[in-house]
């Protein structure tokens, strides 16, 4: 088991390899005097007995964390999510979600569960595989490309698999930027989109929180018959804003959220992590 600081450092590692935009956004705000904290942690997955939400939330249960929030459900998608914090609020929260796989397609339910019947005993006992990657044969780009007309988030999970989906700045630590809209100027000064899906600001101070997005980084991946660029992680922004008790809001806004997801659509990917 790892400590919290190591397990923590141990996924950004893994997102940042795969993900460069994150790492020279995050230096690029350190070069202006900011100390970047986390405000969240994402995974995906799937609702199903082997790798539901709580399997994924257990390494950081035995860390201190405690279910805080949830279910967040989005019906359009048809998924669910749910969120834990750790008693030390300078800890980031965990958000997972999970795709309701019996509420789709048939043939989408036959491939997903192909897929996790690839699974070795145990798989999900430990911490590693949190970052263990698509731990099953690659699928067809025909595979993907069935997958990608029904669900983004089923195909994103069967090229990708398990590792985070995204990190997030906690805004609110930020002292060199007034406003979120600020942010996000600088964000695309650095030459990285937005995820401009429902506006680039999602949320808003009447639901006490403000969230934008880059658009997922582009990644070279191997299919069992070819090789594609598909959109892989990207990069979170969180303001929070305080309650009528004086303290800041710490949940997650359902209807944000779902815009959020977004920011892996293929559709919408320009990343400029290539020039």
């Amino acid at each position: 088991m790892k400590t919290l600081t190591d397990l923590l450092e141990w996924l950004w590692n893994d997102y940042a390899a795969m993900n460069s935009q994150a790492g020279a956004i995050h230096r690029a705000l350190e070069a202006r005097g900011e100390k970047v904290i986390n405000d969240h942690v994402a995974f995906r997955t799937f609702d199903l007995p082997e790798v539901r939400i709580e399997a994924l939330a257990a390494p950081f249960l035995r860390c201190g964390y405690e279910l805080r929030g949830g279910p967040y459900l989005f019906k359009e998608k048809k998924l669910f999510a749910r969120h834990y914090a750790h008693p030390d609020t300078n800890k980031p929260k965990i958000f997972i979600s999970a795709l309701k796989v019996g509420e789709f397609s048939n043939e989408l339910q036959r491939i997903v569960r192909d897929l996790v019947t690839q699974l070795p005993a145990g798989f999900s006992d430990g911490d590693d595989f949190l970052i263990a990657g698509a731990p099953w044969q690659p699928v067809s780009w025909d595979t993907y490309s069935k997958l990608l007309a029904e669900s983004e988030y089923a195909a994103w999970m069967a090229a990708f698999g398990f590792r985070v989906n995204h990190f997030t700045v906690f805004f609110n630590a930020l002292t060199t930027f007034k406003t979120l809209p600020e942010l996000n100027t600088f964000i695309k000064g650095l030459g990285y989109a937005l995820n401009a899906s429902g506006g680039e600001i999602k949320g808003s101070p009447e639901v006490f929180l403000e969230q934008s997005s880059t658009l997922a980084h582009s990644v070279v991946t191997e299919f069992s018959d070819r090789t594609e660029t598909i959109p892989g992680c990207y990069y979170e922004f969180a303001k929070r804003y305080v309650l009528s008790d004086g303290k800041l809001f710490q949940g997650f806004v359902a209807e944000s959220a779902d815009k959020i997801f977004e920011s892996t659509d293929s559709l919408g990917s320009k990343d400029k992590d290539q020039k």
